[in-house]
């Protein structure tokens, strides 16, 4: 095969594409006095920078900015990644197979996405200011990082051009070696580092000795590329990088081939398991006798991509032989079987399985069968004795179960049943208590680690082990009690993050429990209902498991600034790591004993400017009387009485009523800290541009809201320009509109439905809803449904209405679905042929989203020239500017 970065050829003529040469700043200065052509930026050749003032916002070092968390078991350090700012263009065009949605650096044996999202190194830092850096071997580039349960040891993968390994670092002095030496990993697949819960072992996926040779794509062409329909709708998406040739599902099965092994850290030996064979993951016992192994079986279909491959989960010895096959997938082609009862047989399989948090053995939940027709024909009698007969016949146990070496069918046990389906359950770490939550969309596919998330009431009690007939309420809440959530049990260990440790890739650490065994504790955030003026506030209590008593142990203030707890350094005496953050204050981490208050990071606000702009965010009602917010950022020596250029920046989405919509806004937080990324439309600010960041929703019936999106798209856009440009802030005659994805979509709409803006900014769309016939977005309807839909949300169909001028920008790679590269041109000959004014700019080797430095430059310097022509200093009506105007 032929090393490729995309599918697409290169779109040439017309249409400027972006070859991989850096030039200097062609961005003048305006207010230096130096000469600014915005034609010259538009239409440069390679990649070009913009205004100091947007590259030195773009590339602020924000990631030596810190916050504790991922720390080792006992604490004592904080693991930091060192980072050296945007990944860059050489990176991300090293060459890869593409293979169904797997890409691969065939190189290095490695997941694409660890080659061009790797870092230099790792600090490790203390809470008391010391910090201690780990050595990295010269040359080479690290990920993953891994502390070892006994928190003595840090395990990472170092990557070179041509391979990976895995080094492991003593913590006491940040010396590393590598345990991997001339075996290097197979990082295709499994691409995380697992410790045994001794830290003796680190099993991995290792290349196969004698490994046959990657196949070579055939010179002589075999025949055609094929695709034939099966019997049954199939409603698949428009799936990108799919694979055509037999020679392609040969070259991923031998990229995914790889050597399972188990690693002694301490002298490097290496114990082979089995023979190789395609490994999608694996997930080893605390000991590392015993291992899940999932598998990827063939076939592998043209039509789907290679994540829908058939799979099979077994239990396999150290000496690889198969003690049970825990899951059977077949090949996903995405028809449905239509068969509502083998989904209730999948769903009262073993199910959520887990190892044992006290190392022996896993743990399961298994419901009972569904009762035979006869059973349910005897619930259905008329007679009322003969009725509760059945009612009990129909009465399915649900169950947690342990299983235990050597995982033969007689070695289970039953913990502990009850007649209601659990959707989830955890233990203590000692698993003398088991916590169950049942209801909420727990369901039969709840689990341990998990569960609860849906709609209804939710029901988390305690259950004693060794008085397994005894429940005790936790907590009871219905999540239409939006107000009234009562928070959510916390887990063992330092971190307060919301979820359970799984230091060193093993088993969760389970729900913490106080140390005289009776109390658990709940952590929380209480929203206001009036969001907008008062913020919320974040609470733990300790909860008397029994009796259910409470007693607060921390509450935040509701100050202007917003605290939560990110480590307990001793929980139940309320010692903390806070952090805390405003709209002018950058968060920061405290130690907070009490009352008393420690600062131990300095954390840097890049952008103090942006910090200190004007912003507004207030409600407007459109004329149906549904009411949404608005966000218009100034700059920050803005006066009234000189109205400014806008930008516009949204992302339209659907919803069923006013109520439904605002729901969303219900967690709203008044009291975060403005954090900016490298694409934040603020920046414009600098610029001399308001923002404006408005809601668009788009409102009908369930699903029919699309019924409504032309017209509630004018009426949000046009509502938000009246109030904008009423209280002075916005020069109505000189606006702009942007918007990603789905925005983008939106933004080509607004320009070729309304007549309010001069220029346009649209990334990554999609902009003929007929290519994504089958729905798209919250559509369910299919083309063929609702033609009519359809066609009048494709601005495609409506480009000779275009009033402005559109740039568009594209990833060459885009692998989301619903908008391939081929939009963009398509739309832009399109604009080209009626005489319109459009620019496209197509990138290579980005997909979905802008990633490379030189590409985030460039697209800023192209967006400020566009602006400055269209927007900013916009043609006078009915013709061009002027020569030197």
């Amino acid at each position: 095969m032929t090393p490729r970065r995309s599918h697409l050829n290169s779109i040439r003529g017309l249409v400027l594409v972006v070859p991989m040469l850096f030039l200097g700043a062609l961005f003048l200065n305006e207010a230096q006095g130096q000469s600014y052509d915005p034609d010259s930026i538009l239409m440069a050749e390679g990649y070009i920078t913009p205004p100091d003032t947007i590259a030195e916002a773009a590339l602020a070092p924000r990631w030596m900015n810190f916050s504790y968390s991922n720390g080792n078991a006992d604490g004592s350090w904080y693991l930091q990644t060192v980072s050296d700012g945007l990944p860059h263009i050489d990176a991300y065009s090293k060459p890869y197979h593409e293979l169904g949605g797997q890409f691969i650096d065939f190189a290095a044996n490695r997941n694409r996405s660890l080659t061009t999202r790797s870092n230099v190194g790792f600090r490790l830092r203390s809470i008391d200011g010391q910090t201690r850096d780990i050595q990295i071997p010269n040359g080479t580039r690290v990920s993953s990082p891994t502390w070892s349960p006994d928190g003595q040891r840090l395990a990472f993968f170092a990557h070179t051009p041509t391979a990976t390994h895995i080094y492991v670092a003593d913590v006491s002095n940040g010396r590393s070696r590598s345990i991997t030496r001339n075996r290097p990993v197979l990082a295709t697949a499994v691409t995380g580092i697992r410790w045994t819960e001794d830290s003796r072992y680190i099993v991995t996926v290792l290349i196969p000795q004698d490994r046959p040779a990657m196949p070579r794509i055939p010179i002589v062409a075999t025949g055609p590329e094929i695709q034939v329909t099966e019997d049954g709708e199939n409603m698949l998406r428009t799936y990108p990088s799919l694979m055509a040739t037999p020679h392609e599902k040969d070259l991923l099965e031998w990229h995914m081939t790889g050597q399972l092994a188990r690693i002694e850290v301490e002298n490097r030996r290496v114990t082979e398991i089995g023979e190789p064979t395609m490994i999608r993951s694996v997930n080893s016992s605390h000991d590392g006798e015993f291992f899940r192994v999932t598998r990827n079986v063939r076939p592998f279909s043209y039509a789907v991509p290679a994540s829908n491959a058939g799979r099979v989960e077994e239990l396999w010895d150290i000496n690889a032989n198969v003690l049970d096959t825990l899951d059977e997938t077949p090949l996903n082609t995405g028809i449905s079987s239509g068969n509502d009862d083998d989904d209730d047989e999948e769903e009262d399989r073993r199910r959520s399985m887990t190892w044992a948090p006290d190392g022996n053995g896993i743990i399961y939940l298994e419901r009972d069968a569904p009762p035979d027709s006869t059973e349910a024909d005897s619930a259905a009698a008329t007679d009322e004795e003969e009725q509760e007969e059945g009612r009990e016949r129909q009465r399915r146990m649900d169950r947690v179960i342990r299983w235990v070496p050597p995982f033969g069918e007689d070695d289970t046990e039953v913990i502990y049943e009850t007649a209601d389906q659990m959707g989830s359950a955890r233990f203590s770490p000692d698993m003398s208590v088991l916590f169950v939550t049942e209801g909420s969309g727990g369901g039969g596919r709840g689990g341990f680690f998990g569960g609860g998330g849906g709609r209804g009431t939710s029901h988390t009690y305690a259950v004693f082990l060794d008085d397994p007939e005894e429940t005790y309420t936790i907590t009871r809440w219905n999540s239409e009690d939006f107000y009234e959530n009562p928070g959510s049990l916390i887990a063992a260990g330092f971190d307060l993050a919301g979820v359970e440790s799984t230091a060193g890739g093993g088993r969760p650490s389970g729900i913490k429990v106080s140390e005289d065994g009776e109390h658990v504790f709940l952590q929380g955030t209480q929203y206001n209902e009036d969001p907008e003026e008062v913020g919320p506030f974040v609470f733990i209590d300790k909860v008397n498991i029994r009796d259910g008593e409470k007693t607060p142990i921390y509450a935040s203030d509701n100050d202007g600034v917003y605290e939560t707890p990110v480590i307990a350094l001793d929980l139940e005496a309320g010692r903390f790591i806070v952090n805390r953050e405003s709209t002018n204050q950058i968060d920061q981490n405290y130690i907070r004993d009490g009352e008393s208050l420690t600062q131990i990071t300095d954390n840097v606000d890049y952008t103090p400017d942006l910090t200190r702009a004007q912003k507004h965010r207030f409600k407007v009602t459109r004329p149906d009387g549904f009411s949404f917010p608005v966000t218009v950022t100034l700059p920050e020596s803005f006066r009234p009485g000189n109205p400014l250029p806008a930008m516009f920046w949204f992302y339209p989405r659907e919803y069923t009523d006013q109520e439904s919509y605002d729901e969303r806004f219900r967690n709203y937080n008044k009291n975060t800290f403005q954090n900016y990324s490298t694409r934040s439309m603020a920046y414009l600010t600098r610029l001399g541009y308001a923002v404006v960041e408005p809601e668009s929703p788009i409102v009908g019936e369930q699903g029919a809201m699309n019924d409504n999106y032309v017209h509630d798209l004018r009426n949000n856009l046009a509502t938000v320009i009246d109030t904008i440009t009423a209280r002075g802030w916005v020069d109505r005659g000189r606006i702009g509109l942007g918007g990603h994805s789905y925005g983008a979509f939106s933004t080509a709409n607004a320009m070729v439905h309304t007549p309010f803006f001069k220029a346009g900014i649209a990334g990554d769309g999609n902009y003929n809803r007929t290519l994504t016939p089958l729905s798209f977005q919250s559509e369910r309807r299919i083309f063929w449904e609702a033609p009519q839909v359809y066609i009048g949300m494709s601005p495609f169909f409506h480009a000779h209405n275009l009033t402005g001028a559109l740039l568009m920008y594209h990833g060459k790679a885009d692998q989301n679905v619903g908008t391939f590269p081929i939009h963009s041109p398509r739309m832009f000959h399109a604009l080209n042929g009626l005489g319109k004014d459009a620019a496209m700019y197509n990138y290579p080797e980005e997909a979905h989203g802008p990633a490379t430095e030189e590409t985030i430059l460039d697209l800023w310097a192209r967006w400020a020239a566009w602006l400055d022509k269209w927007v900013k200093n916009p043609p006078p009506p009915g013709g061009e500017k002027e020569e030197g105007s």
